[in-house]
């Protein structure tokens, strides 16, 4: 599921990238690998644990962002009779990581790759996560091998999953993919990444699901002063998305069969959510007719409009209540699906950027060989979502703080200027202090006054402080 992406351009020097390394200690993210896990993942590099299966002659290709080098997934798509099949290899870092030892001792204390606009603090040292455990091309990599066979519309018919040494023949990046689909030059297997990516966004709309199509946002600095624009997501990140959460779903059924897993829950949202969101609709110009589902909303999105770009940032808020749900001995959880998926769901594709997805593997792996599951991950697992909690919340810190600071800096000469916005939310105990959306730029700030503020209402608004090194973004009414 997506988070909100931030990207900041300019000399290291510059105020912003100074401030953004400042945050990195005010927040306490993990610093530098100890020297025991650097030397643990050298080995780990030089002699992981091979697989028994040979799937070297499958020519897997990778889809990622162009600079990207932890790549998780490689994927090999292709026809089955009227249907398709969908191979979907997925890094094994089992294969690197020693149950207790240093290295996963340190990811059990990281949890999750941290992001930042201008760079990220990686769960695995890069040696393993940008280097030996990588999907690189022309490599062989042991992985985690999912064989999903889909019928003609798109609906999964089996499913196989089994560790294999795998061989990605090519690094793909998103533009490039999209450019040979829509001139009809891609080679057949990503070629049918449109045509299954289409099935099952249909099959996602059928059963109810969302996926957020949310834009990058770009701060750049130009003459010392800082813009923001919005870089569309293209259609092909969207169809590997889809790849990714039929992974997602079969593990979720697999270890929902099995009777022991941890699935990745979120419940509807509350109607307060909600309702802050239809005030920041109404606040960027959006028409959201009240007979409209949020669903459906968003599905109407354009993501290359600024104002719809701002709206599909803000929507990211309605995922905070996922979670991670543990389950043991045929005994199911109240909650088992994730309701932005419709479905039951788990993080299973990206085991080199976060910590469950290692565990989820080898449940799925021991479900489908009719294995015990191994003590190692019988003994961490009711530990699990706790783990993952704590590491998301950090996530949500880092995020939180990287928008401010970028939003101060955006501001930072604007200070006493008066701003067109719109009151999307109001404190319940102190009426006076909220949020306001602002119509330009679309940023949400901080508001206090003395009387108390009209939730819903339009309003002006003048800022009164923009310091990336302070209280960031506050606004006042004017």
């Amino acid at each position: 599921m997506p988070r909100r992406h931030i990207r900041v351009t300019g000399a290291p020097e510059a105020p912003l990238r100074a401030a953004l390394t400042a945050l990195r200690t005010e927040i306490g993210v993990p610093g530098s690998f100890p020297p025991e896990v650097l030397a643990e993942a050298e080995r780990a590099a030089k002699a992981p644990a091979l697989p028994p299966s040979d799937a070297t002659d499958i020519p897997f290709f990778t889809l990622d962002p162009r600079t990207s080098t932890d790549l998780d997934q490689a994927m090999h798509l292709s026809r089955q009779g009227t249907g398709y099949r969908v191979r979907y290899a997925i890094a094994d870092v089992a294969a690197f990581v020693v149950p207790s030892g240093a290295l996963d001792q340190e990811a059990q204390r990281r949890v999750i790759t941290l992001y930042f606009p201008d760079g990220k603090v990686p769960l695995h040292p890069e040696l393993l996560s940008e280097g030996a455990a990588s999907l690189l091309p022309d490599q062989d990599r042991p992985a985690v091998l999912w064989t999903v066979d889909l019928d003609g519309d798109g609906r999964t018919l089996a499913v196989d999953v089994r560790r294999a040494l795998v061989r990605s023949r090519a690094k793909l990046d998103y533009a490039g993919v999209q450019k040979q689909i829509d001139e009809g030059t891609a080679e057949e297997s990503p070629a049918l990444l449109k045509t299954i990516g289409e099935l099952r966004e249909r099959l996602e709309v059928e059963r109810g699901g969302i996926s957020l199509n949310v834009p990058e946002q770009e701060i750049v600095e130009r003459d010392h002063a800082y813009e923001l624009a919005y870089r569309a997501p293209l259609p092909a990140g969207g169809w590997n998305s889809q790849i990714s959460l039929l992974t997602g779903m079969a593990a979720a059924d697999l270890m929902l069969a099995a009777g022991t897993g941890i699935l990745r829950t979120l419940p509807a949202a509350p109607d307060g959510a909600v309702g802050r969101l239809r005030r920041t609709a109404h606040a960027l110009h959006i028409e959201w007719p009240h007979h409209v589902s949020y669903a459906e909303l968003v599905r109407s999105l354009d993501p290359h409009r600024p104002n719809h770009a701002a709206f599909l940032q803000e929507c990211t808020t309605l995922l905070r209540g996922a979670g991670y749900t543990v389950f043991r001995d045929g005994t199911l959880p109240d909650i088992t699906t994730h309701s932005a998926v419709a479905a039951p769901y788990a993080h299973c594709t990206a085991p080199l950027r976060r910590l469950a997805d290692r565990h989820t593997s080898e449940i799925c792996l021991a479900a489908a060989a009719g294995r015990p599951i191994p003590e190692w991950v019988l003994m961490v697992l009711d530990a699990l979502p706790a783990r993952m909690a704590e590491g998301t919340r950090r996530a949500g810190t880092v995020e939180r703080a990287c928008v401010d600071l970028v939003e101060a800096a955006l501001l930072k000469d604007r200070v006493g200027e008066v701003f067109d916005g719109w009151v999307v939310e109001v404190e319940e105990h102190q009426p006076a202090l909220g949020a306001v959306q602002l119509e330009s730029p679309a940023i949400i700030g901080r508001i206090g006054g003395t009387d108390a503020l009209p939730l819903g209402e339009r309003i002006r608004v003048r800022l009164t402080q923009a310091d990336p090194e302070g209280p960031k973004v506050r606004f006042e009414p004017a």
